[in-house]
């Protein structure tokens, strides 16, 4: 006989509070096991794909495992110091920067900037501000992510942890299946591939239309001739996953230090912004429909709240754990939708069978 329903939805709630409970006092602990866990998650369809090529699965981890510490020795060699080095540059830069700005404004607009006016005022305390706390605030966040992330965790543990899931990637997910409660697992195992196929959408998906989109915004900055354009690639890149707001914080961003490094020189600033205007219609008619889909099952507005609220109770582990939870809330709340649109609570009461039906 099947659990009664009000002591399934118990347990249930119980192994939720529990998980929660693990985040809030295990975070550091768990950090490297979740990253790894991620890690192995994104790169099991190429295993996969590697497995179907003829590769058996030690041999797909083994060649993933080899390619990915050549990247990671490439990243580390090229790509950091430079990018580390422009952020600096940047934030050391501020000052001359507003001071240009607030020549071109003088020129233009004498009276909105007059010695006591509170433009001038603002402009000028920014360009210190920004000076003074940016360079303050960079290294502090690098300080607390080293901090939270120990070296021998970031470097050692994690990578372990990812080679071993993702080996073990196919058997863990068959032992969970034998784990499943019979009455409920078809139900189950419907809720877990349409969340699977919702993270292989976003994450996986997203995660690929950033990293090409990073890349070419910083490309192609780059050969343009502008001074930053690595760390507004990074930017622009990274926040992609958010619909128009990677195009628009680096477009702005871009165009604005182009306008001061350029002036006058228009067909380079018009390159700047071509740059952005190309790489929209590259993702919105190419890269997001072929890598993402059409309908990912995660709005932009709840993924926010969801990184906003599981950020700031559980800190870097309450981020890695956002979008998956986000996830399976979101299809969670759509399958109870479909089935509430089934009851009878929402069409009413059946209708009473006439006389000629009884007789029938």
């Amino acid at each position: 006989m099947a659990l009664p329903i009000r002591d399934q939805l118990k347990y249930w709630g119980i192994a939720a509070a529990v998980f929660m409970v693990a985040l809030w006092f295990m975070g550091d602990v768990l950090l490297p096991f979740l990253l790894g866990g991620a890690i192995a998650y994104f790169l099991d369809p190429v295993a996969d794909r590697l497995e179907r090529l003829g590769l058996s699965r030690v041999m797909a981890t083994a060649l993933i495992t080899v390619a990915a510490i050549l990247i990671f020795v490439l990243m580390a060699l090229l790509v950091v110091p430079t990018l580390v080095n422009q952020t600096v540059n940047l934030i050391e830069t501020a000052p001359q920067v507003t001071r240009n700005f607030t020549d071109f404004i003088t020129d233009r607009f004498p009276s909105l900037l007059d010695d006591d006016s509170t433009l001038r005022t603002s402009l000028t305390t920014l360009g210190t501000t920004i000076q003074e706390r940016g360079g303050e605030l960079f290294q502090t966040a690098l300080a607390s992510f080293a901090s939270l992330i120990n070296i021998l965790l970031l470097f050692v543990i994690v990578p372990v942890v990812a080679v071993y899931l993702l080996l073990d990637w196919d058997r863990m997910v068959a032992g969970i299946d034998r784990l499943l409660p019979r009455d409920h697992a078809p139900t189950i195992r419907q809720l877990a591939r349409e969340i699977d196929a919702t993270l292989a959408s976003f994450v996986r998906g997203m995660g690929t239309v950033c990293l090409i989109l990073g890349t070419y915004y910083a490309v192609a900055l780059m050969l343009v001739g502008l001074q930053f354009g690595l760390v507004v690639g990074f930017i622009a890149g990274l926040v992609t996953f958010i619909p128009y707001l990677g195009a628009l914080i680096g477009g702005a961003l871009a165009i604005g230090l182009a306008l001061f490094q350029f002036w006058g020189d228009w067909l380079s600033i018009g390159l700047v912004a071509g740059i952005f205007v190309l790489g929209q219609i590259v993702e919105g008619n190419l890269l997001t429909p072929k890598l993402v889909g059409n309908s990912v099952g995660l709005h932009p507005v709840w993924l926010l709240l969801a990184l906003s609220v599981f950020g700031t109770l559980f800190g870097f582990v309450g981020l890695l754990v956002a979008v998956p939870v986000a996830a399976a809330i979101g299809v969670i709340a759509r399958f109870a939708t479909a089935r509430y649109r089934e009851s009878v609570l929402y069409k009413g009461r059946e209708p009473e069978p006439t006389l000629d039906e009884d007789i029938r």
